[in-house]
């Protein structure tokens, strides 16, 4: 995974953990890292926070009070890396082909705790050491909790409960798995069939999974793609591929014009233009992001018209012109995306999801105004929290009694991350094990 010593890795991973419960996205975290340490920093992380519950129940049972925030990081991280697991074999630990003993793991924890807080290298030393002589004690203690049996906040436990009775542990299950890498081959330059082949003769092993996707057998870098750096594929996966799609339908006029609200990073962007030609702008609130959307568009070969402004703010920014159709990804809690983002799960509160509900309907609220009689506006959203999908457009609905009627038509509603995506009904091969979404498509009468 890297050369660099496993001590100086567990520093990396430390600081990030401790970024993550000061509120920090694990992805900010990991961008402050050294270049060289970064993919092992990486791997290491992403396994910690999915293993994150696990590590605080036993902390907090081998050590009541907290130690200083560092030290606490750096106990999190090993203990999470120890706790058991089916994918383990023997007593070791495997992360992403690199294997290391718990002995090795506490060892190179100790000279970690030497470099950044020498004075409480002993103690470290005790409390991991004690954990690996009780260890089958300690762990079956701790399963007694859901935050260790599930590694998910009680608050989210007890949402998916509420909404998904006959899948919620599925989804828990599944939010602590590795996600699939899947691929849009441009609908412009090829099929995916034809990318298979391709794959294959680049020694990649990847199936079909949906009119333009494609599942491969291992993630790889983007390096190794044939044709990324030409456009001619992107990495998205197959729930978010269902976007453009719905939003085109049966086919929009050349040269339509059509707002993408919420754009970035730009890969449903992309993909619109990839299957018309439409007159497209891309709008996000932020700038930085903003120009992801510009890369994006670049490496395809597309352009759109990018604007940076809050979406709700349409005076601003809209110059009175109607759209014959609007696709609005709003923001969310990503809690369909947990696997891809195994942070999240940490940063979010109960108390975001009300917040973020107002907010998909205040977008909902001022762009319909904007939508041409007859245009079409898909809502979607990357959570499988029904309070941020189904919820939000039944409320639209109701509210939306005046002249310009909106009527819900056919789509996939509610996707879950699962084998055999129990939902509303959606249109991807089996297998292809989209992340968590909700789709509303909403016309204009």
């Amino acid at each position: 995974m890297t050369s660099l010593p496993l001590s100086q890795l567990l520093l990396h991973v430390a600081t990030a953990v401790q970024a993550v419960r000061d509120g920090r996205s694990l992805n900010d975290a990991l961008a402050r890292c050294p270049a060289e340490a970064r993919p092992g920093t990486q791997a290491l992380a992403f396994e910690v926070m999915r293993k994150l519950g696990a590590a605080e129940v036993l902390r907090r049972r081998l050590v009541p009070k907290p130690p200083p925030p560092f030290v606490d990081a750096l106990l999190l991280s090993v203990l999470a890396l120890m706790w058991p697991g089916e994918e383990q074999e023997g007593a070791e630990v495997a992360v992403d082909g690199a294997r290391y003993a718990p002995h090795t793991l506490v060892n190179q924890a100790v000279e970690a705790a030497k470099q950044r807080a020498r004075a409480s290298a002993s103690f470290v030393n005790a409390v991991l050491r004690r954990f690996l002589r009780e260890l089958p004690a300690q762990v079956a203690a701790a399963l007694a909790d859901p935050l260790a049996r599930y590694n998910h906040p009680r608050w989210w436990i007890e949402r998916l409960q509420a909404d998904w009775p006959d899948h919620w542990q599925a989804l828990l299950a599944a939010n602590n798995s590795r996600p699939p890498m899947t691929l849009r081959v441009n609908a412009r330059r090829g099929t995916p069939e034809a990318y298979v082949q391709r794959l294959a003769e680049a020694g990649l092993e990847g199936r079909v999974a949906g009119p333009h996707a494609v599942v491969l057998a291992q993630p790889t870098a983007v390096q190794r793609l044939p044709g990324f750096a030409a456009g001619d594929v992107s990495v998205q996966d197959a729930a978010a591929q269902l976007a453009a799609p719905l939003l085109i339908g049966d086919g929009l006029p050349a040269g339509a014009r059509v707002l993408d609200a919420c754009a970035a990073p730009g890969g449903k962007t992309a993909h619109l233009l990839e299957l018309a030609d439409l007159d497209v702008t891309a709008l996000d609130s932020d700038p930085n992001r903003l120009a992801r959307v510009r890369d994006t568009l670049a490496r395809v070969g597309q352009r759109a018209t990018l604007v940076a402004a809050d979406a709700r703010d349409t005076a601003a920014w809209s110059q009175g012109r109607p759209f014959d159709a609007i696709l609005l990804d709003a923001p969310c809690s990503a809690s369909g995306i947990v696997r891809r983002h195994p942070d999240v799960r940490w940063l979010r509160r109960s108390t975001d999801i009300p917040t973020l509900a107002a907010l998909q309907g205040e977008l909902l609220d001022a762009l319909w105004p904007l939508l041409q009689p007859g245009g079409r506006l898909v809502y979607c959203t990357c959570s499988v929290f029904q309070a941020e999908g189904r919820q939000v457009i039944d409320a639209f609905l109701q509210r939306e009694t005046g002249a310009s009627v909106a009527s819900e038509r056919p789509s996939p509603g509610h996707l879950l991350p699962l084998a055999d995506n129990p939902g509303e009904g959606h249109a991807l091969q089996p297998g292809a094990s989209p992340d968590g979404f909700f789709y509303a498509l909403l016309t204009k009468s």
